[in-house]
């Protein structure tokens, strides 16, 4: 059983998923996470959460997202990571329950292989005709992120509405 609520989770989970397609598909193409859909994804738990968390819940969880927010700062000023992930990361931090973190890190590992691995394969086959214009194809070693943070942030909700 997950910590997250089901009903919480299937709250979140078509907002959070129509966002993180948009996500996944801005980083692919430009290497870049709009600041607008990670306001939009703040903005979803902002709303929708005093209606399905108890409220002390939801002030922890909005705690979350400040810790996460600070954290990225110091790693995107450390060069660790980019900006936009920083920012996706504490936007979709107050998603995720403390008792399933340790599921949320499965998820995050098996989708950042699943996206990296898609992603390299498609780059070097003919399906990259389809988008030639890719910016993430052209960029050496780096590698959009917002696939994978976006896959991991909906699996888990996923999991924890039909669970």
């Amino acid at each position: 059983m997950l910590a997250l609520d089901p009903f919480a989770a299937r709250l979140f989970l078509p907002f959070a998923a129509l966002i993180g397609l948009y996500v996944a598909w801005s980083d692919l193409r430009g290497m870049r996470i709009p600041n607008g859909s990670v306001v939009m994804l703040a903005l979803v738990f902002v709303v929708l959460g005093p209606f399905v968390l108890p409220i002390d819940v939801y002030g922890a969880r909005l705690l979350h997202l400040v810790v996460m927010l600070l954290l990225g700062m110091a790693m995107t000023a450390m060069r660790i990571m980019g900006a936009g992930d920083a920012k996706f990361i504490a936007a979709a931090a107050p998603f995720i329950a403390l008792g399933d973190l340790h599921l949320m890190f499965m998820l995050l590992a098996a989708s950042m292989l699943a996206a990296f691995a898609t992603h390299r394969g498609a780059k070097h086959s003919p399906l990259r005709r389809l988008a030639p214009t890719w910016e993430s194809w052209d960029r050496g070693r780096e590698f959009p992120m917002g696939t994978a943070l976006s896959t991991a942030l909906t699996l888990y909700l996923m999991l924890a509405a039909f669970s």
